[in-house]
C-alpha cells in the first residue's frame, strides 16, 4: 500500500479538464468545461475549449468559479487548502 501512496498523490494532484456535451436553452449544443482544483487554472479551461473545437474557435457562454480569497483570509498571504471550482460553458464556432 506505502508504494501506492505517491502515485495516488500525483494523481490527485495532476488536474485535467473534462468536458462534456450539453444542450442549451435554446437548442443549441454547447461544450461543459470543468477544470476544478488545485492543479488547474481558468487557463486549463480554455485551452480544453479550444481543443475540443478542433481550431474553430469557440464564444464563452458562461462561466462559474469559487471567488477570489481577500488578502486577510489567506495563510501567510496564501490560499491554502481550499478547492478551486472552475467550470465553463462554451459553444464552437
Amino acid at each position: 500500500m506505502t508504494k501506492f501512496l505517491p502515485l495516488i498523490a500525483i494523481l490527485a494532484l495532476s488536474g485535467c479538464a473534462t468536458s462534456e456535451k450539453m444542450y442549451l436553452n435554446n437548442g443549441e449544443q454547447g461544450l461543459a468545461i470543468d477544470c476544478s482544483g488545485e492543479a488547474n487554472s481558468w487557463a486549463a479551461c480554455y485551452e480544453k475549449a479550444e481543443a475540443s473545437c478542433a481550431g474553430t474557435g469557440y464564444q464563452i457562454v458562461g462561466t462559474d468559479g469559487t471567488p477570489a480569497l481577500k488578502e486577510s483570509d489567506k495563510t501567510l498571504g496564501a490560499d491554502v487548502g481550499n478547492f478551486k471550482n472552475r467550470s465553463v460553458v462554451v459553444v464552437c464556432k
